[in-house]
């Protein structure tokens, strides 16, 4: 089966009963400005990219990392859609695809929890705890896969959809086309097996809560169906990934030269390979600071990323629009370029993500999460036993701030709507919190 770019573009809006007059404005566009103005983006401020609770100004947050991303992908949809134009239907410019890429990158971290992806590893682990065996014992499968495993891919597209300015009516309400390019992993959580999720799980783009509105986003975009709740990737989001990882694979190693876990020695060979046939910056020539020199290496790097990624794009059209696409597009740009991303990954494993620094602040951030897991679950399994709740569980639903957490008719739904709490927390709240938990005057 072939997909169709005027399908796979579809301006329709989830949720929405009424045309729009979108005068001077793509549609979108209009979803790019929904998300800017989104409480859900803009906690991502104080959001933890790679270094939690980091103190150094200079260093990534997950909104300045998803604005990097977000041009980045803009100029990858632009690029490409001007390598295919002829393909596309006569309604979209190249700035439109530009558009829709921009907007589905600015969201691709919206669902990140607290500490980043340690947040993630924290709120796995505290489901899996023997501890909690009572609860996922109340729990169908497939709620318990979506617990135990906690993905913010899906918790984000719960935010688009389901949370945020339309609550269950569509959320966002933004357009399929954006919604299929956001979606990496357009398919439900798999249960576990033998009762144990490892963080080198298959990655899922959705919950069960959200499963009847996946079907309904890919039966509007003209997926292909590869199993149950399972759909080919829309080629967009394969510009969405390349985004993302031309972003963090470059700034990983540019914070890490900001904090002294790096040497400027040590990185710029890996950019170098990485312009390939471009001239390197005329500031390696000068005397100018490191963070200089790696700034205008990087820009250079991600010039020719861009090229080669687009070119890419257009030269596997029927892999992507037949949902047959193996790996990444960056799997199929020159072995130089392909080889240099893997470096550049496998220098930041080593020396940033493995860092003691890091990882004491991530033993932190595992006690916070754990913390706040432990007093929200017990409020939330007292409402589902219709138990009267202590003082401190009182005091606690005050501190929700208007977010519900309703587990009398369904405990999945009430941990779920937990999740959506905890997980919207800036790292500095969710430290804060979980210390006036502990007693811990801060």
């Amino acid at each position: 089966m072939m997909m169709s770019w005027p399908k796979l573009l579809n301006p329709a809006r989830l949720g929405s009963r009424k045309a729009h007059d979108e005068t001077a404005r793509s549609p979108f566009h209009k979803d790019y400005d929904r998300i800017v103005f989104s409480g859900g983006f803009r906690r991502l401020n104080r959001k933890t990219q790679v270094h939690p609770l980091a103190q150094h100004d200079a260093v990534h947050t997950r909104l300045t990392h998803s604005l990097e991303v977000s041009c980045v992908g803009r100029s990858l949809g632009m690029l490409a859609a001007d390598k295919i134009i002829d393909q596309l239907p006569h309604w979209v410019s190249p700035a439109d695809v530009g558009a829709i890429i921009q907007a589905a990158c600015l969201a691709h971290d919206i669902g990140n929890p607290p500490f980043g992806h340690a947040g993630e590893y924290a709120i796995r682990d505290w489901f899996l705890q023997p501890a909690q065996a009572h609860l996922i014992a109340l729990l169908a499968p497939a709620q318990a896969a979506d617990l135990c495993q906690f993905e913010g891919n899906a918790q984000g597209l719960r935010i688009l959809s389901q949370l945020e300015y339309h609550p269950n009516e569509g959320g966002m309400r933004l357009t399929y086309a954006t919604l299929g390019a956001y979606l990496k992993y357009p398919w439900l959580s798999q249960p576990l097996s033998g009762g144990v999720a490892s963080h080198k799980r298959a990655k899922f783009g959705c919950y069960h809560t959200e499963k009847h509105l996946l079907a309904t986003i890919a039966e509007q975009l003209g997926l292909v169906q590869q199993g149950d709740f399972r759909w080919c990737r829309h080629p967009l989001a394969y510009l969405l990934e390349a985004a993302d990882d031309i972003c963090y694979t470059l700034i990983d190693l540019e914070d890490g030269l900001a904090l002294g876990m790096l040497r400027y020695e040590e990185i710029e060979p890996l950019f170098l390979q990485l312009l390939d046939d471009l001239p390197p910056p005329p500031e390696l020539r000068q005397t100018v600071p490191a963070p200089q020199k790696i700034a205008a290496l990087r820009g250079k790097a991600i010039e020719k990323l861009v090229n080669a990624v687009s070119e890419a794009f257009a030269q596997q059209q029927e892999a992507l629009l037949t949902g047959q696409l193996t790996g990444s597009l960056l799997n199929h740009c020159s072995a130089t370029l392909s080889e240099g991303i893997d470096a550049a990954k496998a220098l930041a494993r080593e020396r940033i993500f493995n860092h003691p620094q890091k990882a004491q602040l991530e033993l932190a951030a595992y006690a916070s999460l754990h913390t706040l897991l432990n007093a929200f679950a017990e409020m939330t399994a007292c409402s589902y036993k219709q138990q009267a709740l202590t003082f401190k569980q009182q005091r606690l639903q005050q501190l929700l701030g208007g977010q519900i957490i309703d587990s009398t008719d369904n405990l999945y739904l009430g941990l779920m709507q937990m999740l959506d709490f905890i997980a919207s927390l800036s790292d500095h709240h969710a430290l804060s919190l979980a210390q006036s938990l502990q007693g811990i005057q801060h």
